[in-house]
C-alpha cells in the first residue's frame, strides 16, 4: 500500500503524527523564536528529517497575512551594473531569512500588472533599484503600507529608506582626473534619459570644471548618447571625434558601457590612441572595463555594501514602519587604468576624495 508521503508533500500534521506532539507544535519548532521545549524541538526535527519535510512558506504567508518574499523591482536587464547588484541583494536577502521575487517595470503599460503580481505574492516589502522604475509604483506601495527602500534614487518620498553610491564625489573626481591627464577640450557624453544617478554624476562634472570654462582654460560639451550601452558609445564616437579641429581630447562617459564603446569606435573608425590622443573615464567597474582592449579608468560602486545596506534597511522598516526615511551614501572608488594614461599633472579644480 502507498503512504501518503509517496504521493504527495510531506505536511505538519504528517510531521506531528511521526514525533507524537501536537500540530501546533511543529509549527512552533519552524518558527524563529516561537516558544518550544529542546525535547519536543528533537523529537520535532528528528521527525522531519526523516519524513523530508519542508516548511510551506506559501500556506505560512496566507495564514500570517504576509510571506517572506521582498519584490526586486527593476527596469530592463541590459544594465551591467544592474546585474551585478542582483546577486548580493540575493545574498543579503538570503542571511534575513527572505527571498527576491524579481519583477521587470520597464513598460509603463505593465505597471499595474507588476504591482497586482507582487502583492498577490503578500510581499513583506520593495527594494526598488538604480535605474527607472517610476515613482509610482513606490506610492503606491507606501499606501499600501508596503516598506520600501530604493537603491541609487533620488530621496524624495517620505517614509522611505534611500540607499545611494556618491555620484557626486565620482563626477567631481572624474574632471580632475581628466585635467590630470592633460586633457583641456572636454565632453559630458551621457545617457538619453537621464536617472538621479546620471544626473549627480554630470552635474558634479561639470561643476567642477566650471571656474575653468569661466576663465577660458578648457572647454566642454555636454552630449547626450542615443542610448545607454556600447553600441550607443560607439556611434557617438563617429560624430565627437569626425572632424580633427573640434576632436575632443578627454571625455567623462556616465557609465562603462558607453565608454568602452567610444574607445573602439575611436580606434576603428579614425584610428586615434587611447591615452594618446584621446583620455577617456567612465563609471561602474563593470567586469568589461578591466579587459586589455579598454583598461578603463573608472568608478567602482561598492555592490555588496549599497545590496546589504538596503536590505538591513528593510529589515529595520518592517519592523518600525513609522520611522523617518533615511539616506545612507556610500563612497565609490577611483580605479585608475590606461584609458587616462599618466597624470600630466596639469592644473586642474583641486577636488578631495569625500569619505
Amino acid at each position: 500500500m502507498t503512504s501518503k508521503t509517496d504521493s504527495s508533500w510531506v505536511t505538519a500534521a504528517d510531521v506531528a503524527r511521526v514525533a507524537g506532539v501536537s500540530r501546533s507544535a511543529v509549527s512552533r519548532t519552524f518558527t524563529e523564536g516561537a516558544s518550544v521545549s529542546p525535547d519536543t524541538r528533537a523529537k520535532v526535527l528528528r521527525a522531519a528529517e526523516s519524513l523530508g519535510y519542508q516548511v510551506n512558506m506559501l500556506a505560512r504567508s496566507m495564514i500570517q497575512r504576509q510571506s517572506n518574499l521582498v519584490g526586486v523591482v527593476v527596469a530592463g536587464f541590459d544594465n551591467p551594473f544592474l546585474l551585478s547588484l542582483l546577486g548580493p541583494l540575493t545574498h543579503h536577502l538570503a542571511q534575513h531569512a527572505q527571498a527576491p521575487l524579481l519583477m521587470d517595470a520597464s513598460e509603463p503599460e505593465q505597471l499595474s500588472k507588476t504591482l497586482r503580481h507582487l502583492l498577490q505574492y503578500r510581499i513583506a516589502g520593495v527594494i526598488l533599484t538604480s535605474g527607472t522604475p517610476p515613482l509610482e509604483l513606490a506610492r503606491e506601495y507606501l499606501r499600501l503600507r508596503i516598506p520600501v527602500v530604493m537603491i541609487n534614487r533620488d530621496p524624495v518620498l517620505e517614509g522611505v529608506d534611500v540607499v545611494n553610491s556618491d555620484h557626486q564625489q565620482g563626477g567631481m573626481l572624474a574632471a580632475q582626473v581628466l585635467r590630470q591627464a592633460g586633457a583641456r577640450k572636454l565632453v559630458l557624453l551621457n545617457v538619453p534619459k537621464s536617472t538621479h544617478s546620471m544626473r549627480e554624476r554630470s552635474d558634479a562634472f561639470a561643476k567642477a570644471l566650471a571656474p575653468e570654462v569661466a576663465r577660458g582654460l578648457v572647454s566642454l560639451q555636454r552630449v547626450k548618447a542615443s542610448g545607454v550601452g556600447y553600441a550607443s558609445g560607439f556611434e557617438a564616437a563617429r560624430s565627437l571625434l569626425a572632424g580633427a579641429a573640434s576632436r575632443p581630447d578627454g571625455v567623462f562617459c556616465t557609465n562603462d558601457a558607453l565608454a568602452c564603446g567610444l574607445i573602439d569606435g575611436a580606434r576603428e573608425l579614425y584610428g586615434l590612441q587611447v591615452p594618446a590622443d584621446l583620455r577617456v573615464v567612465g563609471f561602474d567597474d563593470i567586469p568589461m572595463s578591466a579587459h586589455s582592449p579598454y583598461s578603463l579608468t573608472t568608478f567602482r560602486q561598492d555592490v555588496d555594501a549599497l545590496a546589504g545596506r538596503a536590505v538591513a534597511c528593510l529589515s529595520e522598516r518592517m519592523a518600525a514602519p513609522q520611522m523617518a526615511g533615511r539616506l545612507l551614501q556610500l563612497p565609490v572608488t577611483l580605479v585608475r587604468r590606461g584609458s587616462t594614461g599618466k597624470a600630466a599633472q596639469a592644473p586642474g579644480p583641486s577636488v578631495p576624495a569625500r569619505a
